[in-house]
């Protein structure tokens, strides 16, 4: 398999996460043929744990692939990883300002540029509190319309396990034992009833809720138990239908 050439800032990247994957867990990788070995792709994953960057990097590069994280702006201000993300082409997401849509044309042109471009669309750690997918930003169904047309698969993937290891919001660290953790990836969302269509908010949420359907159905397979039907919303009426 070819390897995609990633430069010296990737390099560096992959000299920290790999002993740090190793640390955190035993990976178990599914799935990744789905990842096209060249050609832009859009890998639309779950997000239940900080670790999740870590190992969804390893799952890309592992496949040959260099891994490109549409990632909250203010990670670029940190010393050091700011100069390895502006240094290995990440892409910064400005939420909720007149920068928004910058963020989201430079996803689309790395996209259209061959590119593989990684994608949390819940915006952050899942507060589900059985660690299903919550609502989520329709940022993703922009993107994903934007290159229907180019032909660039929307790939879902899970990550189920990297919780056990470092649960944020219960405050919890714990790398030993080795826990196993299962990364899968699906087959590409079908977004052909799409093309042609007039995209407005109504078509944005239907398409979010189409690619989360898929990825909350493909952590259901890893999780071995069927999944709610509706999204859990932080801050509202707990589930809302997800189709």
């Amino acid at each position: 398999m070819a390897r995609e050439k990633g430069g010296f800032w990737i390099g560096l990247a992959a000299t920290v996460f790999y002993p740090l994957g190793w640390l955190t867990g035993r990976q178990r990788y599914q799935g990744r043929e789905h990842l096209p070995e060249t050609g832009g792709a859009l890998l639309v994953g779950n997000h239940i744990s900080h670790l999740d960057p870590v190992h969804t990097a390893l799952f890309v590069h592992t496949a040959g692939r260099v891994p490109r994280f549409m990632a909250k702006n203010g990670l670029w201000n940190v010393p050091v990883l700011g100069s390895i993300l502006r240094g290995s082409g990440q892409i910064p997401v400005f939420r909720d300002t007149a920068d928004a849509q910058q963020s989201l044309a430079a996803g689309i042109t790395a996209l259209t540029g061959g590119k593989l471009v990684i994608i949390y669309p819940e915006g952050t750690i899942t507060r589900d509190p059985d660690g299903w997918p919550m609502r989520s930003r329709t940022g993703v169904a922009r993107m994903a319309l934007a290159v229907l047309e180019a032909g660039v698969p929307v790939v879902p993937m899970v990550h189920w396990g990297t919780r056990e290891v470092y649960d944020h919001y219960g405050r919890r660290f714990r790398p030993l034992p080795r826990t196993e953790l299962v990364l899968r990836a699906g087959d590409p969302v079908d977004l052909s009833a799409y093309r042609g269509r007039t995209v407005d908010a109504a078509v944005l949420r239907e398409v979010t809720d189409l690619i989360m359907g898929d990825v909350r159905a493909l952590l259901a397979e890893v999780r071995s138990e069927p999944a709610p039907e509706e999204f859990f919303r932080p801050g509202g009426s707990g589930r809302e239908a997800g189709r």
